[in-house]
């Protein structure tokens, strides 16, 4: 029996990859234990026990985008961050880390220790947390190939994808326009009819809501089915006849099977179960960060299943003048979805034991 500490907390990037990779190590090692790392204003403190996992919170070490006077206190946080990761990591085995926040201390903490850590970076581009982590390690995995640094020798595992994802992609396989016909049916909109998916990102996003907002007199015009997600913090507007908003779409297996076009962020979860399922997609990069939800998109863009558009660039004007050649490039993109990332969380457990063997 081992105890394995999975670190990836914050966003659903971090987390949802996390899970899935938790799951299949449960079901590999019934026995083990299992535990996430998180901070208390985390999104890991939904969604990991709806999962069946339980978190243990630590300080987060926040460190804003841009110089300000929060960089004096970042040393102290770090080191109460370190020292709460290290109490817990000090009866573990493995680390697992994914990313984030909540994962930088936790691989200090396994240095300290000698507990052996894997290490799995979603983006095209590996964010700070991992590129600190990869000094410690060589159990490495990414989603897509990395041409610079560390992690350029990685293992390719691809992205875990969530339970629902995987499962709704074993089904397609057998059946790629009936799937996506039954899909847009259990959506309650008509399998002639045009549907556009609009997703900002598991909090939604005030910037394309606006744009969807003042473009959507124009698509519904043209009967076009707009199913938007918002984020839950957003405030819903009124359904219409055309257009039906939701807080939070619970159904995105469906979603991305239904949806002649999907418009939303590339973060790298996004990108990877779009391309499962998905059919064809223009994606607004966040215009903030090291670039790398462009580059995630890199791939779609390169296999005509994606259009990428700056944000400054995204307006109601240019919606409501490409909508058509978009719902055009959809229906040439052909039905078929991708098993890329359908083995990554088997991967990276198997990578997880290897690491774990070595390491006694």
């Amino acid at each position: 029996m081992a105890s394995i500490v999975f670190a990836g907390g914050g966003t659903a990037g971090h987390i949802e990859p996390a899970l899935a990779v938790a799951r299949v190590w449960k079901s590999q090692n019934p026995n083990d234990e299992i535990v996430f790392l998180g901070t208390k204003n985390g999104l890991e403190n939904r969604l990991i026990p709806e999962a069946g996992f339980s978190v243990i919170n630590i300080p987060k070490v926040a460190i804003s985008r841009k110089p300000s006077l929060s960089w004096l206190s970042i040393p102290l946080d770090l080191l109460a961050s370190v020292k709460a990761s290290y109490a817990i990591l000090k009866q573990s085995d493995l680390l697992i880390g994914f990313g984030g926040y909540v994962s930088a201390p936790a691989y200090i903490a396994a240095r300290i220790l000698g507990v052996p850590t894997v290490i799995h970076e979603a983006n095209a581009q590996p964010g700070w947390a991992n590129r600190l982590g990869a000094l410690f390690t060589p159990h490495l995995a990414v989603a897509y190939g990395v041409n610079s640094g560390l992690f350029t020798d990685a293992l390719i595992a691809g992205l875990p994808l969530r339970s629902d994802v995987s499962e709704a992609l074993t089904h397609a396989d057998k059946d790629w326009g009936k799937a996506r016909t039954e899909a847009k049916l259990r959506l309650g909109v008509d399998a002639s009819t045009p549907l556009v998916f609009v997703m900002g990102g598991s909090q939604g996003s005030v910037a394309i809501n606006s744009v969807i907002a003042q473009a959507l007199p124009a698509l519904t015009k043209k009967s076009i089915f707009v199913l938007h997600s918002l984020g839950r913090a957003n405030t819903a507007p009124p359904a219409l006849d055309f257009y039906r908003p939701v807080a939070y779409m619970d159904q995105m297996a469906d979603a991305y099977l239904a949806s002649d076009l999907i418009i939303g962020r590339s973060g790298a979860v996004t990108c990877s179960e779009f391309r499962a399922l998905g059919r064809y997609a223009l994606f607004v990069p966040l215009p903030i960060g090291n670039g790398e939800q462009f580059h995630n998109a890199a791939g779609l863009v390169a296999d005509s299943r994606a259009q990428v558009i700056e944000q400054k660039d995204f307006t109601a004007e240019y919606l409501e003048t490409h909508i058509d050649s978009l719902l055009e490039c959809a229906h040439r993109a052909g039905l078929e979805g991708s098993n890329l990332d359908a083995d990554a969380a088997m991967k990276i457990a198997a990578l997880g034991q290897h690491a774990l063997e070595l390491g006694k």
